[in-house]
């Protein structure tokens, strides 16, 4: 049986002669076959080569994100361990105002949320470490336990130091005049009858024309003359408490008018009933009268 053949004439463009390229029919079968692997190998080979190009973008995507990642996580740290420093701070100061100002009460006193500890096993073994995830968790848990205890505490503080600065502004705590006790609080003799009577105040004796100042904060409610007590002031500060000041020579307040400690109400005198120029100064708590000494913080 005649052998089959394949002929490829080559024709140049340029010149007369031609060339004749001829293949038998096995020849061109293995040509065709080999064309064919090659051309699966490059297939082949391209999509392997676009493939590991879309996982090294990706890689290099999923880097960059890592990294950012640790970044982030190294900043957060930094920003819990500097936070946590600010809370310990704000801890020990909230404890200082705590002990500066009597505060024992059990719902507001710092406690030291739980940080670990407990039995460490036998021969001190340590308790197993948790993974990293689970120890910021616990570290930013602890962190808000204590703010929120810090700031329940200095609220507490607030309100305490709001009502005892309240308290204390409109307590009569200060001299109303310089000058020296002339007749103290209680029983004495009456200097007029040389009967023995209460004195439900104290004399303030000095010059003639001294200043008289308000002891405490509070609201003028009388502004008057007086027959024994002569030009007299009486401050109501609330809760209470009344001041009097008595035998002045001259008020320059009026009722109604509001006044702060220290503020200037007149000047020393000895109007009324009165042998000298003197300070006639009372405190009434609840209409009865109390020493008004026991009240003064100044020396």
């Amino acid at each position: 049986m005649a052998k089959k053949f394949f002929s490829v004439i080559i024709v140049p463009h340029s010149k007369t002669n031609f060339k004749t390229l001829t293949f038998s029919k096995r020849s061109m079968k293995v040509l065709v076959g080999g064309a064919a692997i090659v051309l699966v190998v490059l297939a082949v080979f391209l999509v392997d080569y676009f493939s590991m190009t879309t996982v090294r973008s990706k890689y290099r995507t999923l880097a960059r994100e890592n990294m950012e990642q640790k970044e982030m996580i190294s900043y957060y740290e930094g920003s819990i361990k500097r936070l946590k420093s600010t809370v310990s701070s704000f801890e020990s100061y909230a404890k200082k105002l705590n002990i500066m100002m009597g505060f024992k009460s059990p719902d507001v006193i710092l406690g030291e949320p739980g940080l670990g500890g407990g039995d460490p096993g036998p021969e001190g073994a340590a308790e197993p470490a948790s993974d990293p995830q689970s120890i910021s968790f616990s570290a930013i848990q602890n962190l808000a336990q204590k703010a929120d205890s810090v700031e329940k505490n200095l609220g507490s503080l607030v309100h305490m130091m709001e009502s005892q600065t309240a308290r204390l502004a409109t307590t009569p705590t200060i001299w109303p005049a310089q000058g020296w006790v002339s007749s103290p609080f209680g029983y004495r003799i009456d200097p007029f009858t040389g009967k023995r009577t209460f004195h439900r105040g104290i004399d303030i004796a000095t010059n003639f024309g001294n200043p008289t100042v308000a002891t405490a904060d509070g609201n003028v409610i009388e502004a008057a003359y007086d027959k024994f007590f002569g030009r007299t002031v009486i401050i109501s500060h609330g809760g209470g408490i009344v001041t009097q000041y008595c035998h002045l020579d001259k008020y320059i307040v009026k009722a109604g008018q509001r006044i702060k400690r220290g503020d200037l109400l007149g000047y020393i005198g000895k109007t009324g009933k009165a042998l000298g120029p003197h300070l006639h100064y009372e405190v009434r708590i609840n209409d009865v009268s109390v020493n008004p000494y026991n009240y003064i913080l100044e020396e």
